[in-house]
Protein backbone atom coordinates (compact mmCIF):
# COMPACT_ATOMS: atom_id res chain seq x y z
CA UNK A 1 0.00 0.00 0.00
CA UNK A 2 1.17 3.64 -0.97
CA UNK A 3 1.86 5.90 1.53
CA UNK A 4 -0.52 8.29 -0.03
CA UNK A 5 -3.41 5.29 0.38
CA UNK A 6 -2.26 5.30 3.42
CA UNK A 7 -3.47 8.48 4.20
CA UNK A 8 -6.23 8.65 2.57
CA UNK A 9 -7.32 5.06 4.41
CA UNK A 10 -7.06 7.21 7.88
CA UNK A 11 -8.93 10.53 6.94
CA UNK A 12 -11.06 11.49 9.54
CA UNK A 13 -14.18 13.17 9.59
CA UNK A 14 -14.79 16.49 11.96
CA UNK A 15 -16.77 13.91 14.06
CA UNK A 16 -13.41 11.62 14.47
CA UNK A 17 -15.15 9.08 12.34
CA UNK A 18 -13.39 7.42 9.69
CA UNK A 19 -14.12 8.30 6.12
CA UNK A 20 -13.86 5.53 4.28
CA UNK A 21 -16.21 3.34 3.04
CA UNK A 22 -17.89 0.67 4.95
CA UNK A 23 -18.71 -2.71 4.22
CA UNK A 24 -21.48 -4.25 5.91
CA UNK A 25 -22.24 -8.20 6.69
CA UNK A 26 -24.49 -10.27 7.88
CA UNK A 27 -23.32 -12.76 10.82
CA UNK A 28 -26.16 -16.00 10.41
CA UNK A 29 -25.24 -17.55 6.58
CA UNK A 30 -23.06 -15.16 5.86
CA UNK A 31 -20.05 -15.17 8.26
CA UNK A 32 -21.29 -18.48 10.86
CA UNK A 33 -22.70 -21.68 9.65
CA UNK A 34 -26.11 -22.20 11.59
CA UNK A 35 -26.89 -25.55 10.26
CA UNK A 36 -25.55 -27.11 13.49
CA UNK A 37 -28.45 -25.10 15.49
CA UNK A 38 -31.07 -25.12 12.71
CA UNK A 39 -32.70 -28.01 14.32
CA UNK A 40 -34.26 -25.68 16.96
CA UNK A 41 -36.68 -23.74 14.90
CA UNK A 42 -37.80 -27.56 13.50
CA UNK A 43 -39.56 -27.72 16.91
CA UNK A 44 -43.34 -26.67 17.62
CA UNK A 45 -42.95 -23.98 19.07
CA UNK A 46 -39.76 -23.28 17.52
CA UNK A 47 -37.23 -22.85 20.00
CA UNK A 48 -35.26 -19.78 19.81
CA UNK A 49 -33.88 -19.16 22.67
CA UNK A 50 -31.70 -22.46 22.16
CA UNK A 51 -31.64 -21.19 18.91
CA UNK A 52 -29.60 -18.10 19.57
CA UNK A 53 -27.78 -19.80 22.81
CA UNK A 54 -25.70 -22.05 20.59
CA UNK A 55 -24.23 -19.69 18.44
CA UNK A 56 -21.22 -19.73 20.03
CA UNK A 57 -20.19 -23.08 18.71
CA UNK A 58 -20.88 -22.16 15.02
CA UNK A 59 -18.01 -22.45 12.64
CA UNK A 60 -17.12 -20.16 10.90
CA UNK A 61 -17.77 -19.74 6.69
CA UNK A 62 -14.35 -19.38 5.45
CA UNK A 63 -15.72 -17.21 1.78
CA UNK A 64 -17.41 -14.99 4.40
CA UNK A 65 -14.85 -14.72 6.16
CA UNK A 66 -11.91 -13.97 4.08
CA UNK A 67 -14.61 -11.61 2.43
CA UNK A 68 -14.50 -9.54 5.49
CA UNK A 69 -10.88 -9.97 5.59
CA UNK A 70 -10.40 -8.72 2.26
CA UNK A 71 -13.02 -5.64 2.62
CA UNK A 72 -11.00 -4.63 6.01
CA UNK A 73 -7.97 -3.43 3.95
CA UNK A 74 -10.07 -0.85 2.55
CA UNK A 75 -13.27 -0.23 4.21
CA UNK A 76 -14.71 -0.32 7.56
CA UNK A 77 -16.35 -2.91 8.85
CA UNK A 78 -19.84 -3.26 10.31
CA UNK A 79 -21.84 -5.94 11.28
CA UNK A 80 -25.77 -6.02 11.04
CA UNK A 81 -27.54 -9.06 11.87
CA UNK A 82 -30.88 -9.94 13.34
CA UNK A 83 -29.69 -11.61 15.99
CA UNK A 84 -31.33 -10.02 19.04
CA UNK A 85 -29.73 -7.38 21.43
CA UNK A 86 -28.99 -10.01 24.27
CA UNK A 87 -26.92 -12.16 22.49
CA UNK A 88 -24.48 -9.28 21.44
CA UNK A 89 -21.49 -10.28 24.46
CA UNK A 90 -21.56 -14.07 22.88
CA UNK A 91 -21.42 -12.81 19.40
CA UNK A 92 -18.72 -10.19 20.10
CA UNK A 93 -16.79 -12.95 21.56
CA UNK A 94 -17.41 -15.26 18.86
CA UNK A 95 -16.22 -12.97 16.09
CA UNK A 96 -13.36 -12.28 17.96
CA UNK A 97 -12.42 -15.84 18.52
CA UNK A 98 -12.61 -16.11 15.10
CA UNK A 99 -10.39 -13.55 13.82
CA UNK A 100 -12.73 -11.53 12.44
CA UNK A 101 -12.23 -7.66 11.97
CA UNK A 102 -13.17 -5.41 14.54
CA UNK A 103 -16.45 -3.09 13.66
CA UNK A 104 -19.48 -1.64 14.74
CA UNK A 105 -22.39 -3.79 15.54
CA UNK A 106 -26.09 -3.41 15.21
CA UNK A 107 -28.07 -5.86 16.35
CA UNK A 108 -32.37 -6.17 16.84
CA UNK A 109 -34.20 -5.26 19.82
CA UNK A 110 -34.97 -7.71 21.98
CA UNK A 111 -38.56 -7.24 21.10
CA UNK A 112 -38.30 -6.24 17.83
CA UNK A 113 -40.21 -8.92 15.51
CA UNK A 114 -40.48 -6.77 12.13
CA UNK A 115 -38.66 -8.52 9.06
CA UNK A 116 -35.15 -8.30 8.27
CA UNK A 117 -35.83 -7.25 4.83
CA UNK A 118 -37.08 -4.15 6.47
CA UNK A 119 -35.09 -3.60 9.81
CA UNK A 120 -31.78 -3.91 7.29
CA UNK A 121 -33.09 -1.66 4.64
CA UNK A 122 -33.77 1.12 7.41
CA UNK A 123 -30.54 0.73 9.17
CA UNK A 124 -28.49 0.80 5.95
CA UNK A 125 -30.26 4.03 4.94
CA UNK A 126 -29.03 5.83 8.31
CA UNK A 127 -25.10 4.24 7.85
CA UNK A 128 -25.92 5.71 4.03
CA UNK A 129 -26.66 9.20 5.13
CA UNK A 130 -23.19 9.60 6.52
CA UNK A 131 -20.63 7.26 4.72
CA UNK A 132 -20.31 5.67 1.54
CA UNK A 133 -21.49 1.74 1.60
CA UNK A 134 -19.32 -0.26 -0.72
CA UNK A 135 -20.81 -3.31 -0.03
CA UNK A 136 -23.68 -5.46 1.65
CA UNK A 137 -23.19 -9.30 2.71
CA UNK A 138 -26.16 -11.24 3.46
CA UNK A 139 -27.66 -14.89 2.59
CA UNK A 140 -31.29 -13.80 2.82
CA UNK A 141 -32.38 -14.13 -0.86
CA UNK A 142 -35.21 -11.18 0.45
CA UNK A 143 -33.18 -9.04 2.44
CA UNK A 144 -30.73 -9.06 -0.60
CA UNK A 145 -33.64 -8.26 -3.10
CA UNK A 146 -35.02 -5.32 -0.60
CA UNK A 147 -31.56 -3.82 -0.67
CA UNK A 148 -30.61 -3.87 -3.62
CA UNK A 149 -33.95 -2.50 -4.41
CA UNK A 150 -32.83 0.44 -1.88
CA UNK A 151 -30.16 1.16 -4.60
CA UNK A 152 -27.21 -0.70 -2.52
CA UNK A 153 -24.39 -3.22 -4.10
CA UNK A 154 -25.10 -6.52 -2.44
CA UNK A 155 -23.03 -9.59 -2.14
CA UNK A 156 -25.44 -12.25 -1.95
CA UNK A 157 -23.99 -14.82 0.31
CA UNK A 158 -24.26 -18.21 -1.05
CA UNK A 159 -22.27 -20.14 0.82
CA UNK A 160 -23.98 -21.79 3.47
CA UNK A 161 -26.71 -24.36 3.71
CA UNK A 162 -29.76 -23.11 5.03
CA UNK A 163 -33.30 -24.40 6.19
CA UNK A 164 -36.67 -23.77 5.69
CA UNK A 165 -37.78 -23.25 8.94
CA UNK A 166 -35.11 -20.81 9.56
CA UNK A 167 -36.07 -18.69 5.99
CA UNK A 168 -39.68 -18.84 7.40
CA UNK A 169 -38.60 -17.55 11.22
CA UNK A 170 -36.32 -14.47 9.48
CA UNK A 171 -39.67 -13.86 6.94
CA UNK A 172 -42.41 -14.59 9.34
CA UNK A 173 -41.55 -14.30 12.49
CA UNK A 174 -39.01 -11.70 12.10
CA UNK A 175 -36.37 -13.44 14.35
CA UNK A 176 -33.23 -13.46 12.69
Amino acid sequence: MTDNRRATDNTRHSSGRSSRPLAVFDLDGTLAETAHRQHFLERRPKDWAGFFDAAGDDTPLTEGVALARESAEECEIVYLTGRPERCRKDTVAWLAANGLPDGRMFMRRNDDRRPARTTKVERLRTLASGRDIRMFVDDDELVCDAVERAGFRVVRARWASTSQALKDGQEREGRT
